[in-house]
């Protein structure tokens, strides 16, 4: 993750600023941000998950969709994210003002999960997004780290690939970590049928 500027910038400023240059920026804290560029394993388990994600709702008919390009703004107006996934729920994108022209979402009723897969940039994962998906009451949050990135806090010692699942519980995220052959348990998706080691294979 690279520091664009060093000024504080407004979301109407990031927006009007955002180059159409195939890199990914977002804003931290009113600081412009240049995501660090993919990789090929990232993107596989990006990839696959969308892969399971779209099974599992299109045959139940739910108003879920997920768009190539997305943005969530913080009700601050100090960050927006583009999360590596965004399932966002059709039906209440008449009630978001910045959707039609800047695909950027602000309210939680529009964004039944979201999906971080870490890269070397893991602390805005943990803790940065954590906090803010959280007090913009998302209520499902996955941090997908196949390749152990985070710290030994999150992952252990040693440290090991982990699915976090962050689900919303009175305002607060309660989490559960998934590893190795343990199923995956999404509140959104009961009847999900993958593991950990799964996700983690999708990488290669």
């Amino acid at each position: 993750m690279t520091q664009v500027t060093n000024k504080l910038t407004t979301f109407e400023e990031f927006i009007e600023w955002y180059p159409n240059n195939g890199v990914r920026y977002e804003l931290h804290q009113g600081v412009i941000v240049e995501m660090p560029p993919p990789t090929g394993e990232h993107e596989n388990v990006i990839g696959f998950l969308v892969q399971k994600i779209t099974i599992e709702y299109v045959p139940l008919g739910l108003p879920y969709r997920i768009p190539k390009t997305g943005l969530v703004k913080t009700p601050d107006n100090g960050s927006t994210y583009s999360p590596d996934i965004l399932l966002v729920n059709h039906d209440n994108l008449v009630n978001e003002p910045l959707w039609k022209k800047q695909s950027t979402l602000i309210q939680a009723a529009s964004i039944p999960l979201v999906v971080e897969v870490v890269s070397t940039n893991w602390r805005d994962d943990y803790h940065h997004k954590f906090g803010d998906y959280e007090e913009m009451g998302i209520p499902e949050y996955w941090i997908v780290d196949y390749a152990a990135l985070g710290g030994k806090r999150f992952l252990g010692n040693p440290k090991q690939p982990t699915i976090t699942i962050c689900e919303l519980v009175d305002g607060e995220y309660q989490t559960t970590q998934f590893r190795g052959n343990t199923p995956i348990v999404s509140p959104l998706f009961p009847n999900l049928n993958l593991t950990a080691q799964q996700i983690f294979d999708s990488a290669l």
